[in-house]
């Protein structure tokens, strides 16, 4: 339905999907070589969020997995209201992963929520302009790229001489994710990563990053990881990921207790690893560590390495995804019943 001046008007109802995503590695954790953080990292398909805002008499919170989760949307419509107006609006949360397992909740959980809220009101916004008005993308930019776009994402990290501008950091590469390959996520559920205090205080107390492991970290993704993603090249592919992880894990090690904050996800990637080619890593503060692996046929003996491996930790759970080479996707209610598609 269009209004009188000719546009349409704002729905009553989006619903928005937003990819989980894998941070596979800072380059340059303290701005050793002058830029702050860089990332590597992959949206997923699975793990992901799901959200479906109304229009409605009052603002109300449904499906929230946690007290903490309920409290956090809140603070965000808090935001989103004095930024933008509109209505008062219903939250239905469908789907969200486990939080502070480094798939990226918060950040997909605030722009979702933000990009129902703007439609809603009519209004127009940005990912970048959302991120900044919720506090997201604080370090890494790969969760607020990954919402626009998907696939292998490289950010720039944040220049040493714009310190406190609350720029995004810039999109350098992307790339489709191979669609063979697939990514076998370990989670232990007994566990959380690093957040909030607790992470700014880990990062704080953490000894400058040297200038050659940075160095070193730049040229492993630039002429390793990415050339193998541009010509699916699984087994450098494989090495280049295992290499950067170890680096970066070791230097974090000191805060989370290893280069896997979880000793059994640790003891099931490295049972994957025993037995065939794979990438192995863990996503940002874990606890979830990931193995690549080449094909859907090798994600089925990863899986049953990782089996054989947990069998007697019962908090350890798993499961096989792949790439995800589309960002976050919304549909509105009443286009729907109109035959447009939104998405």
């Amino acid at each position: 339905m269009q209004n009188p001046s000719g546009r349409l008007s704002p729905p009553s109802a989006v619903t928005v999907d937003a990819p989980a995503r894998l941070h596979l590695g800072f380059l340059d954790p303290n701005a050793s070589l002058d830029r702050a953080f860089g990332s590597v990292g992959l949206t997923i398909d699975g793990c992901g969020t799901r959200i479906t805002a109304r229009v409605a008499d009052e603002m109300r919170i449904e499906g929230a997995a946690t007290d903490a989760q309920r409290e956090r949307i809140a603070r965000l419509l808090d935001q989103l209201h004095n930024a933008y107006g509109g209505p008062p609006v219903a939250i239905d949360v469908q789907r969200t992963p486990r939080a502070h397992t480094g798939l990226g909740s918060g950040t997909q959980l605030a722009l979702a929520v933000g990009t129902a809220f703007v439609r809603l009101a009519g209004r127009t916004a940005s990912t970048a302009g959302l991120a900044r008005l919720l506090g997201r993308g604080a370090r890494s930019g790969i969760g607020i790229h990954g919402f626009d776009h998907g696939g292998v994402l490289v950010d720039g990290g944040r220049s040493g001489s714009t310190s406190g501008i609350a720029r995004l950091p810039p999109l350098l590469f992307r790339q489709p994710f191979p669609d063979a390959w697939r990514v076998l996520l370990v989670d232990d559920t007994s566990r959380e990563g690093l957040h909030g205090d607790e992470e700014r205080r880990g990062l704080a107390s953490l000894a400058p990053f040297p200038p050659a492991l940075a160095a070193h970290l730049c040229h492993l993704a630039l002429m390793r990881i990415l050339p193998a993603v541009a010509e699916s090249d699984f087994d450098a592919f494989a090495r280049g990921i295992t290499e950067l992880q170890r680096t970066i894990g070791e230097y974090f090690a000191p805060v989370q207790g290893g280069v896997f904050a979880s000793p059994a996800v640790a003891r099931a990637l490295e049972s994957v690893a025993a037995g065939q080619t794979a990438g192995i890593g863990q996503t940002s503060w874990g606890p979830t560590g990931f193995a690549f692996v080449e094909s859907a046929g090798e994600a089925e003996r990863a899986l049953a390495a990782v089996r054989a491996a947990s069998r007697d930790t019962p908090a350890i759970a798993y499961a096989v995804v792949t790439g995800r080479n589309r960002g976050a996707t919304w549909r509105a209610t009443d286009l729907e019943r109109c035959g447009i598609d939104a998405a």
